[in-house]
């Protein structure tokens, strides 16, 4: 099965680098807005998300925090939230946003492809709610 993986950013150079490194194995979706995601993730019904933190128009953190109030509010299926960091010390908006995991730009092309696989295998193993 391949997956679907919404792909935010505004960055063309880093939606190239997330293609070159999933487009094989997952169909990937594009928005180039924050404000554009929840839409996106009715419309697509993505497995994953795939957030850049500086994202345009509504940065990651927001975005990330409005998936997650959608999730717990019963609008939205739960899935994994990948965020990609500018830097280390970023790592602290990453959870405080409730990212299930993050990598630093500029993205490694097999950690990325490895990290996109760990997080939709760990998806598939939890439990449904109910």
């Amino acid at each position: 099965m391949v997956s679907k993986v919404l792909l935010v950013t505004d960055a063309d150079w880093l939606a190239q680098q997330c293609e070159a490194a999933l487009g094989g194995e997952h169909r990937l979706h594009r928005v180039r807005k924050g404000s554009d995601t929840l839409d996106a993730i009715r419309s697509v019904e993505p497995h994953l998300v795939l957030l850049d933190m500086q994202v345009g128009n509504m940065g990651g953190m927001a975005t990330c925090l409005a998936i997650r109030q959608e999730e717990q509010m019963g609008r939205l299926a739960t899935r994994p939230v990948l965020m990609m960091l500018d830097r280390d010390a970023d790592e602290f908006l990453a959870r405080r946003s409730e990212a299930d995991a993050w990598l630093v730009k500029p993205v490694d092309p097999l950690r990325l492809a490895r990290q996109v696989s760990q997080s939709l295998a760990e998806a598939a193993d939890a439990p449904v709610d109910a």
